[in-house]
């Protein structure tokens, strides 16, 4: 399973704001359809810019993954995301209670659903938010390979990250 991400890893949001990245389209989403804006009630007359890199769907698609959302768009990634990608309808991890909930000890909010969900089966993550302990997590209560792959979100996902992610596919499953 490869568990996407999508503001840092696909939406470079951190990049020069006047600035959008080569190959990167912009797209206009109303504040509402995004469940990061809904729970921190961030609605005004100003959508949501976002950029995305259509050659990404492809570069996804070519990689041995099931490929699944793990991002606070949740369902909504399919309707904003995955068209402009040209990705098919996938799947999301429901984070439900979980959703932007900060944890004691320090681990990601999201690290323990994406562990949950992946069920023992090989998965990578890739976020721009994991830690150190996301790691200790990952590898303490996940029986089989996982790779939590970090992308900076001023550049988002680039050629390396998906070598990365092809490499740890071919030795997921040895």
């Amino acid at each position: 399973m490869l568990f996407l991400d999508v503001d840092g890893p696909l939406n470079p949001y951190a990049a020069q704001p006047e600035r959008r990245p080569h190959g990167y389209t912009t797209i206009r989403v109303p504040r509402s359809s995004t469940a990061t804006e809904t729970h921190q009630g961030l609605r005004g007359p100003r959508p949501l810019r976002v950029w995305l890199n259509p050659d990404h769907g492809r570069a996804l698609l070519q990689l041995d993954y099931e490929l699944c959302w793990a991002t606070t768009w949740m369902d909504r990634a399919n309707h904003w995301i995955s068209p402009v990608l040209g990705l098919p309808e996938l799947p999301f991890v429901d984070f439900g209670d979980a959703l932007l909930r900060e944890r004691p000890d320090g681990v990601h909010w999201k690290t323990g659903p994406l562990v949950e969900y992946a069920d023992g089966r090989p998965f990578a993550w890739v976020d721009d938010e994991q830690s150190d302990l996301d790691e200790e997590y990952a590898t303490s209560h996940h029986r089989g390979p996982g790779l939590l792959h970090h992308v900076n979100p001023r550049i988002g996902l680039r050629e390396d990250d998906f070598r990365a992610l092809a490499d740890f596919a071919r030795t997921a499953d040895e």
